[in-house]
């Protein structure tokens, strides 16, 4: 969850006037208040989802009249700048409390209505840049080379100014095998981070972080009914379409050490997707050159599982918007006769004060994996 204030969660469940703003900025500023100059909003959102490659995008709707980009270096012109957004709380003492969406690269500007028509902005979070910026040349990762050195390598060449945050002390620990990047920056970058154990994304300050999943043990929100109440809709599904219930993770590479291996499963006989239940073995099947040690074999598998457990069953709900929740944050689903735990999957957050935030979500059973 994005940091707020105790008075923050406490009013968006009651009556407020909500606030929110854009700035386009020059890119490479970090923090929650970067220098730009603010644009109207007329509408719009913020889309987060935790299984997309760019994490957060963003559509938004300005005025029209005198905004259009002629020139390259226009405002809202789809050849550098970015936009910051923010979504707030304004109180009755004047105060006003607000939380940054994030850093968002233009990509285009469309106009239905020349030439004063509203214009619609449609921008992505930074971690486009990784994806669009693909190797011209295959590059060479020498053993001893950390995890945070190529890292830093790889983004630093997109984003020369980018600050990277990890968790811990994995970065500072040696690759421990030759690597070699073909094209795809992003999907070097991302194998990297998977073989670790971790997740990644540009966060609210425009910080690459790297961290371990959050724990679904503690809800940090609850939706539910009734008095102080914020949940406005809710529906449910069940499938196995997609899930599964092992991961088999090696490291191999175009060497001679023998490639390590290790195998997890759901271990919880409470599970709907237990091992050694009626679900069946689903295994999948992961493979890095970033994978060296068997406790690291095990730790990448346990990490990939733990974000699968509980799939089958699935929450759609919307909500009374609160801008601080994020993809894979643990939240309590609370309606008449049942009380849950679900984990964040997609999130749209309006930048308007009348629509409600659509999310999705997978109940979180007891984390329990086992080796076989």
């Amino acid at each position: 969850m994005r940091p707020v204030s105790e008075r923050f969660l406490r009013t968006v469940r009651g009556s407020h006037q909500m606030v929110a703003r854009a700035r386009v900025v020059e890119a490479g500023q970090t923090g929650v208040n970067p220098v730009g100059v603010e644009i109207p909003i007329l509408g719009g959102d913020v889309q987060a989802d935790a299984d997309a490659d760019v994490r957060s995008t963003l559509e938004l709707t300005t005025e029209g009249h005198g905004m259009w980009p002629d020139q390259a270096a226009d405002l809202i012109a789809p050849y550098g700048n970015e936009l910051f957004v923010e979504r707030g709380i304004h109180y009755g003492n004047g105060a006003t409390e607000w939380v940054s969406l994030g850093y968002f690269r233009i990509y285009s500007s469309e106009q239905d209505d020349a030439p004063s028509g509203p214009i619609r902005v449609s921008a992505r979070d930074r971690m486009s840049g990784i994806v669009d910026g693909r190797l011209t040349a295959p590059r060479q990762f020498p053993v001893s080379m950390t995890f945070g050195a190529v890292v830093l390598a790889l983004v630093g060449e997109i984003y020369p100014w980018a600050i990277v945050e990890w968790d811990d002390s994995t970065s500072s620990q040696p690759i421990g095998r030759q690597v070699i990047a073909e094209e795809d920056r992003y999907a070097i970058l991302n194998d990297l981070v998977t073989s670790v154990g971790k997740i990644w994304w540009w966060d609210h300050r425009g910080v690459l972080v790297i961290r371990t999943p959050p724990s679904p043990s503690a809800p940090v929100w609850d939706v539910n009914h009734g008095q102080g109440g914020v949940l406005v809709s809710f529906g449910r599904r069940l499938t196995r379409e997609g899930v599964y219930n092992a991961v088999v993770a090696t490291g191999e590479a175009a060497d001679t050490t023998t490639p390590v291996r290790a195998v997890v499963v759901d271990a919880n006989p409470t599970s709907p997707t237990f091992w050694g239940g009626a679900f069946g073995k689903v295994p999948r099947f992961y493979s890095s050159p970033f994978i060296t040690t068997a406790s690291q074999a095990r730790s990448a598998a346990a990490s990939m599982l733990s974000k699968q457990l509980g799939l089958p069953y699935s929450v759609d709900y919307s909500v009374v918007p609160n801008p601080a929740l994020e993809p894979y944050d643990p939240v309590r689903v609370i309606y008449p006769g049942r009380t849950e735990v679900h984990v964040n999957d997609r999130l749209t957050i309006p930048l308007t004060p009348t629509a409600a935030m659509p999310a999705s979500t997978r109940e979180q059973t007891t984390v329990l994996v086992g080796e076989v």
